[in-house]
């Protein structure tokens, strides 16, 4: 088959929805199909490599690390004119996006969308909670033409089906279990860290920006980081408008800033404890990157963790704005090393069973399925 994935973020970038897109440019040209991208502009990235259209991005100015293109629908459609794909991908539902939304409606192409980003959710956490009818039917005419839609999380699918949104499967979800492994454990990182024996290395990764809960997070460390003084070195990997902030508020922190996927491993290997108090996550793919390194994961009890995690068997959930329950999680969990070994290998054992190469298997299926259904 021949494959054009369009999407409003790729690589270099390093988020969710660029490594499920990249893992699947990945296993397409490994089973030998064509693959034509069209994505982003970076300032610091690669030029454009064969097979890909860069289009020319600039900050969005609320949250620079978000970039948006002008939807170039004419250099879209002759670049795919030219390469004849069988099939559309659409990855987001961004100005590039509909480009490519755009082109298969013309083209009378099957038609793919994915569904990574909740956003009614993010227009509750930017003050724009009105504009969430709107939301919800600006995606059901955008994933409408689709002939099928995946999204990472099951209770996702359930709900976009409710809404009449797209043709949901849940696809998107696995990780990569030979790279995020245990064995990567790193005593220089531990040091470098400030990790010493008796001190546990309490780890958060991710976009730090309202929606990832940011108010718990700065309100249970610092909690945390009173009550266990230097037993705890609490880190921070990511960027985000929500960082000046969060470490202007906790200024004791390790801040990383991004991370590429090797050393995030290495760190998620070497670290103690996760704590996730997102409620906006799809599936919350970052857990599993944690999990499957054999980390100790305290997550939020919403959305996409729920399906990731059980209770006080591969990991520990807390309500989501309850800051002093994600405090004491913590806590509890640097003075039990024995629990703590315990949840992270009962965590290990369950990202196995999400392993990237069984759901690979099904995608070139969902692909040969959406190519010959009826529109």
């Amino acid at each position: 088959m021949r494959i054009a994935l369009v999407t409003d973020t790729y690589t270099p970038q390093v988020n969710g929805v660029t490594t499920v897109t990249d893992r699947i440019v990945r296993v397409l040209r490994a089973d030998g199909h064509a693959v034509a991208i069209v994505a982003p502009r970076y300032p610091a990235g690669p030029d454009a490599r064969p097979g890909e259209l860069r289009i020319a991005s600039a900050p969005f100015p609320p949250y620079p690390e978000v970039r948006l293109s002008l939807p170039r629908f004419g250099a879209v459609a002759a670049f795919l004119d030219e390469f004849r794909p069988d099939l559309i991908h659409v990855a987001t539902e961004g100005p590039i996006g509909l480009t490519g939304r755009r082109y298969a409606v013309r083209r009378q192409l099957p038609l793919v969308t994915s569904y990574h980003t909740n956003f009614p959710q993010y227009a509750r956490h930017y003050g724009a909670r009105l504009l969430e009818p709107l939301v919800w039917r600006w995606l059901r005419w955008f994933h409408g033409p689709a002939r099928l839609t995946q999204t990472p999380g099951t209770a996702v699918a359930e709900d976009l089906t409710r809404r009449r949104i797209g043709r949901p499967q849940v696809w998107g979800r696995g990780v990569d279990i030979r790279h995020f492994d245990p064995a990567r454990w790193s005593a220089g990182w531990r040091r470098w860290l400030g990790g010493a024996d008796d001190t546990a290395i309490v780890l958060h990764v991710g976009r730090l920006a309202p929606e990832k809960n940011l108010d718990v997070l700065g309100a249970a460390w610092t909690a945390a980081k009173a009550r266990l003084g230097q037993r705890a070195t609490f880190v921070l990997a990511g960027e985000g408008p929500g960082a000046a902030r969060l470490l202007t508020r906790l200024p004791w922190v390790r801040h990383l800033g991004f991370l590429d996927r090797d050393r995030l491993a290495d760190l998620y290997a070497s670290a103690d404890l996760c704590m996730l108090p997102s409620e906006t996550e799809t599936c919350g793919l970052v857990a599993l990157e944690a999990m499957a390194s054999g980390l100790a994961v305290i997550a939020a009890d919403a959305g996409g963790f729920r399906e990731s995690i059980v209770h006080g068997d591969s990991g520990w959930l807390v309500s989501p704005r309850d800051a002093e329950g994600f405090a004491a999680a913590i806590m509890a969990l640097v003075a039990a090393p024995a629990r703590r070994a315990q949840l992270g290998a009962a965590a290990r054992v369950a990202a196995l069973e999400r392993d990237v190469a069984i759901e690979d298997l099904a995608l070139i299926e969902q692909y040969e399925a959406a190519a010959l259904c009826a529109a």
